[in-house]
């Protein structure tokens, strides 16, 4: 009896499995999220950010020797033979992946990028009036690439590339202790920049500068929560692309192979104590074999263990309509499903079709980008892209022709707001037309 208490107190602190009320009120949970609980970080967050700003390389170098390892002395700035160094010096192996890597995320890049013919334009859109849009890339941006828990060069290369394609000519790179993975990766880039500085003092560095460190115009890239919080402190002041929490994954499946399923909810669960793991299923025999699947791989992967039992969840459905229901309310980071159901998506982070497409391909190697909203951002925008790294700049020229066309209605329109200069910028120009 002991044994079998045992194995269902595992088997539910590993991952539930909810219908009914139950279900419905971590739906309505989940739903409401938000972002990432930053209220307990913000204050100490406050702390750096300002520090920085006022102090420059002096409090970067205090806050960085005490988290993130930076000794007496060290240059912030990595020298450039130290990358090409650790290039060289990486096992060909991980070379040949970083390669490959990186050439389908820049050819994923370049197909995202509006072509040429589409990317400025010129039309008329009455006679006389012609109206167009100018791309222009942004001049200076910075990448941030966590070193915690995990080395990321796969962040590095998601972050790097597609400002690359858009081209951004000033790329800087932060990233507390640097694995020589990291450095590879950025030295196979091209990357000249590169700083060993992290948290909440590096984005800080990043949006105003300091001594050794040049400002950027937008930062980009994951971290924790000092991290999150320092990128929503400087937002107004430098440019960032998203708030991204811990990473979310829904598997929707009737049918699939359990090992697959529960391959992708303890990878993702991996990441953080805190991801979110969901499987939505109509088939209960398929829910309980997930589970133990689940069980068994988390065994020796404490921190997916924990995050399955405090925010891992198996949904039982009716039908995958109403799967398909949960997860747009849900808006999650990543998505698997049938490739039948990918029409009925609408608010996701990256889609993944079918049993053979880990969620894993994304993260590293297939090119679509890992950088993805979280906290059910997914509802408003996709994923790190070109586009974040480029303005559309609006253009009009108007013809004497067409100033005549358009005056009495801007004039009308103007005196309706009681804009009185506005109005006049028309007739002197009809008058002159």
């Amino acid at each position: 009896m002991r044994k079998v208490m045992r194995n269902r107190v595992t088997r539910t602190e590993v991952m539930r499995v909810l219908d009914g009320t139950q279900q419905s009120r971590l739906v309505t949970a989940l739903v409401d999220r938000g972002s990432t609980d930053l209220a307990g970080v913000e204050p100490e967050v406050r702390r750096i950010v300002n520090d920085v700003r006022r102090n420059g390389d002096r409090a970067l170098r205090r806050h960085a020797s005490r988290w993130d390892g930076l000794s007496k002395g060290e240059p912030l700035r990595v020298p450039e033979a130290l990358l090409q160094e650790a290039w060289e010096r990486t096992d060909p192996e991980l070379q040949e992946a970083i390669k490959q890597a990186a050439d389908n995320i820049r050819r994923y890049a370049q197909w995202q990028a509006p072509k040429n013919r589409e990317k400025e334009w010129r039309r008329e859109i009455q006679p006389g009036v012609f109206v167009g849009q100018l791309v222009r890339p942004l001049e200076s941006v910075g990448c941030y690439v966590p070193g915690g828990r995990y080395p990321l060069p796969s962040t590095l290369l998601m972050t790097v590339i597609p400002a690359q394609v858009a081209g951004v000519k000033q790329i800087r790179v932060a990233s507390p202790r640097p694995a020589r993975a990291t450095l590879a990766a950025a030295a196979f880039l091209g990357v000249r920049e590169f700083y060993r500085v992290g948290g909440a003092q590096a984005i800080a560095a990043l949006a105003y500068g300091t001594e050794e460190i040049p400002c950027v115009d937008k930062i980009v890239g994951p971290g924790n929560r000092y991290v999150t919080a320092a990128k929503k402190l400087v937002a107004f002041d430098c440019a960032i692309e998203f708030l991204a929490g811990p990473t979310e994954a829904v598997i929707i499946s009737a049918n699939g192979d359990p090992a697959c399923i529960a391959s992708d909810l303890v990878a993702q669960a991996e990441h953080d104590p805190d991801a979110l793991c969901i499987f939505i299923t109509t088939a209960r025999a398929l829910a309980t074999r997930v589970q133990k699947e689940v069980q068994k791989r988390t065994r020796a992967n404490p921190i997916a263990a924990q995050s399955l039992s405090r925010r891992g969840a198996i949904l039982l459905v009716a039908s995958l309509d109403q799967a398909i229901e949960i997860s747009n309310r849900i808006a999650p980071e990543h998505l698997t499903l049938p490739a039948a159901l990918a029409p009925a998506v609408q608010h996701a982070g990256a889609v993944f079709l079918d049993e053979f497409t880990p969620q894993a391909a994304g993260d590293y190697i297939s090119g679509p980008n890992h950088v993805l909203p979280t906290g059910g951002m997914a509802r408003v925008r996709g994923g790190l892209s070109v586009l974040d790294f480029v303005r559309v700049i609006a253009c009009q020229q108007v013809s004497r022709e067409g100033i005549r066309s358009i005056a009495p209605a801007g004039i009308t329109l103007a005196n309706a707001e009681g804009l009185t200069g506005h109005a006049e910028a028309f007739r002197v120009r009809c008058s002159h037309a």
